[in-house]
């Protein structure tokens, strides 16, 4: 089996977890299971996930965000529902079932200090042979920078909303 690949989605753009999913269709086209952690995203049901709905024999979805963190909420609640997730990202980045782990807005935990990047950094480096990984979310710090085999940054050049168009079904959701 090939080296496991850790790749990083970052930047201010749109398009980090639109790519994310894209290498998760790719992977399951290859028949392959992947396991997806949603850190602070809600259960919007947006037109990615009704399409991986498609997958679901192949693909294992965790949404554990409860919406975006902002850093003046719950802490508490946030470091639990944080906690809990990363028992969860522990046991897919061991696992043999999964040739790929999506870790979607990982990034903001490590921003607020619900979880360590000391303890992000030491689980990636040990996780098992072979096992590609994909970290999205802004603000990459650079322990993760520096691990990554892959560091892709998207950069916010326009966008709609400055022009007061709303989000668009079928576009950004």
């Amino acid at each position: 089996m090939k080296r496991g690949l850790l790749a990083v989605l970052t930047g201010d753009g749109k398009g980090k977890t639109t790519a994310a999913i894209g290498m998760a269709i790719r992977a399951l086209g290859h028949g392959w299971r992947v396991c997806m952690v949603q850190f602070v995203k809600g259960a919007l049901q947006t037109g990615e996930w009704k399409a991986l709905e498609r997958f679901d024999d192949l693909l294992d979805v965790h949404v554990k965000g409860h919406g975006f963190i902002y850093g003046d909420e719950d802490v508490e609640r946030d470091r639990g529902i944080a906690e809990e997730a990363w028992d969860l990202v522990r046991d897919a980045l061991s696992s043999t079932e999964y040739r790929l782990v999506i870790l979607d807005e990982l990034t903001y935990l490590l921003k607020y200090d619900l979880i360590t990047e000391l303890e992000v950094c030491t689980a990636l480096r040990s996780r098992r042979p072979g096992l590609h990984v994909v970290i999205t979310g802004r603000d990459t710090p650079s322990c993760l920078i520096e691990l990554a085999d892959l560091v892709t940054e998207m950069k916010e050049v326009k966008h709609p909303l400055q022009s007061g168009i709303k989000a668009q079904k079928g576009i950004e959701f």
